[in-house]
């Protein structure tokens, strides 16, 4: 039987609720003898590891997550995951809009843009790139006006065709709901019933992967 090396499932969203984790930066620094530092960054992109044990609350959970595991076949398949604190183009809270996000800027002849959340502004900005955006929650505008007509959105990679190139100068914005594309980072869950009952709570890995 083939297995895919990603699937568009989603891990069980009521634990998801529950987990720990976030992005994680790899930066090397050096001191030199004068005491000022040398810092490098390895990576262009942040990388979000999750712990999906700290959102079990109940056997039901638990029995939830151990099928989701053997089905995904342990770190063999990636699946969407939905990240607690970040799962939005607009903050927290907030109910998303076509003029959340800027992703791209038209000229007359590009068609093809890909979702984006910008962290910060100016100069120190960092662009992450979307490619798990949540089927039917996109919405872009042109120039600022929100558009349904001749524009279309894969929701496996994040990217947005216009039937016809945007303008020169016109700006291109979107608002959206997206999963984090990830996979479990262990190959094993070892579960003991009684502990868990006396709140012994197993680490469960997750890890951010490029779909």
């Amino acid at each position: 039987m083939a297995i895919t090396a990603f699937s568009e499932e989603r891990f069980p969203l009521r634990v998801a609720f529950g987990t720990s984790g976030g992005p994680e930066r790899r930066t090397d620094i050096v001191r030199l003898s004068t005491g000022f530092e040398k810092r490098n960054q390895r990576q262009a992109r942040s990388v979000r590891r999750y712990d999906a044990g700290s959102g079990l609350k109940s056997l039901a959970d638990l029995a939830a997550v151990l099928e989701f595991f053997e089905a995904m076949r342990g770190r063999l398949t990636g699946f969407r995951f939905r990240d607690p604190l970040d799962h939005a183009s607009a903050p927290l809270g907030q109910p998303i809009s076509a003029l959340d996000q800027t992703i791209g800027i038209g000229d007359g002849e590009t068609a093809t843009f890909s979702l984006v959340k910008v962290y910060g502004a100016g100069e120190t900005a960092y662009a992450r790139r979307i490619e798990k955006p949540v089927a039917g929650s996109v919405r872009i505008a042109l120039g600022g006006i929100e558009t349904v007509a001749g524009v279309t959105v894969d929701p496996s990679t994040g990217i947005v065709t216009f039937d016809a190139p945007p303008g020169e100068g016109v700006a291109i914005t979107a608002g959206f709901g997206f999963d984090v594309p990830v996979r479990f980072d262990t190959d094993q869950i070892a579960i003991n019933i009684a502990a868990f009952e006396a709140g012994d709570i197993p680490t469960i890995p997750l890890i951010e992967v490029r779909p």
